[in-house]
């Protein structure tokens, strides 16, 4: 699914579902053996539920993760923003910006979110980005995953021990009546949440920089207030998606798509980055402008699984953005070849991104 418009129908329609269940290939048994791709149409969850299952697990969530608790932490990521930009002062000539500053910040948000302790935030970032790479070994994605897990379990646990002022503590009590969240559910959730609360948003806050810096007459449109931070966001996220390609959904049964039918049990992928660049839908869709109007994109999904974490993400960026450029006005690409991109199927980005302040 790379059109716009193909994109949105198959995300809402009732005919396309996220149980594996689903697939043919998986249902018979005809998956390989570590194909790369199994922890991500396998992981319990909200991920993989539908129907009534989705709606009662995303109940449930939602009951922990409140608009009230997202805003509480707007001055905790002000807060760590001028931190990590005083660090950087200490960083002579130029540096990478990706690591310095676009990955520490959504990590220490959602460990602090998540109540994680803070030893814990490298490795489960580092297992994350075994879990989405696409140059990782079967063998290396399987044990990354399975590290998750029991770290995860662990975290779980800890908080049932020693409730905290955090999200997993609020997922362990949230209920419905006798309804809980089972340890698999919790596990599958604050995995989702994790690789979804830093990895995008690292990615989103990389690719923002990027566009600026390469666009220095868009980036004059937000200095001279005729575009917002908001803008830039929004463009960010149409024009070079965080996450590329999202794996999987199944038709529930045969479903027409203009010319071609989707039979059902097949296997359905979600390219957003490819929807955000389509010309049919989009006039000069591969120019960055921070003026388009309307802008709406589907980087953060469509339908009932629209992403529960858009509106920390955009929070996120925004302040990351608006500090580090009123902070630095000076900020300039490094000269040297164009950065790579990371190797990721899931996750769009570069490497590494070398600035100069």
């Amino acid at each position: 699914m790379t059109h716009h418009d193909t994109l949105q129908q198959l995300l809402a329609d009732p005919r396309v579902g996220k149980n594996p269940q689903l697939w043919t290939v998986f249902r018979e048994g005809r998956l390989p053996a570590g194909w790369p791709l199994t922890n991500f149409v396998t992981v319990p969850g909200m991920i993989t539920a539908d129907g009534d299952d989705h709606r009662r697990l995303r109940g449930l969530v939602t009951q922990a993760f409140t608009p009230r608790r997202v805003a509480e932490l707007q001055p905790a990521i002000e807060a760590r923003t001028v931190a990590l930009l005083d660090r950087i002062a200490g960083l002579e000539g130029e540096f990478d910006l990706r690591e310095h500053f676009a990955y520490p910040l959504p990590m220490q948000v959602i460990g602090e979110l998540l109540g994680l302790p803070p030893k814990q935030q490298d490795e489960l970032h580092e297992l994350s980005d075994t879990l989405v790479s696409s140059s990782a070994t079967p063998e290396a994605a399987v044990a990354a995953q399975q590290s998750l897990f029991a770290l995860l379990a662990s975290v779980v646990a800890a908080k049932r021990a020693e409730p905290g002022d955090d999200l997993t503590t609020d997922l362990i009590a949230a209920r419905e009546e006798d309804d809980r969240l089972s340890e698999q559910e919790l596990v599958g959730t604050l995995l989702l949440m994790l690789v979804a609360g830093h990895e995008t948003t690292l990615n989103l806050i990389t690719n923002a920089v990027r566009a600026l810096l390469a666009h220095p007459e868009q980036l004059e449109l937000v200095r001279s207030g005729t575009a917002s931070w908001s803008a830039v966001v929004e463009e960010t996220l149409r024009h070079d998606s965080p996450v590329g390609q999202f794996p999987l959904r199944y038709a529930v049964e045969d479903i027409p798509v203009g010319d071609a039918v989707i039979r059902r049990g097949d296997a359905l992928l979600a390219s957003y980055a490819a929807a955000g660049r389509d010309s049919g839908h989009y006039g000069d869709a591969d120019r960055f402008d921070l003026t388009r109007q309307p802008n709406r994109h589907l980087s953060f999904g469509h339908g009932p699984h629209f992403c529960l974490g858009s509106g920390l993400a955009r929070m996120e960026a925004e302040t990351a953005l608006r500090f580090l450029f009123e902070r630095y006005p000076a900020l300039a690409l490094a000269p040297g070849p164009a950065p790579e991109p990371i190797g990721s199927f899931v996750s769009n980005s570069v490497r590494t991104l070398r600035v100069t302040v």
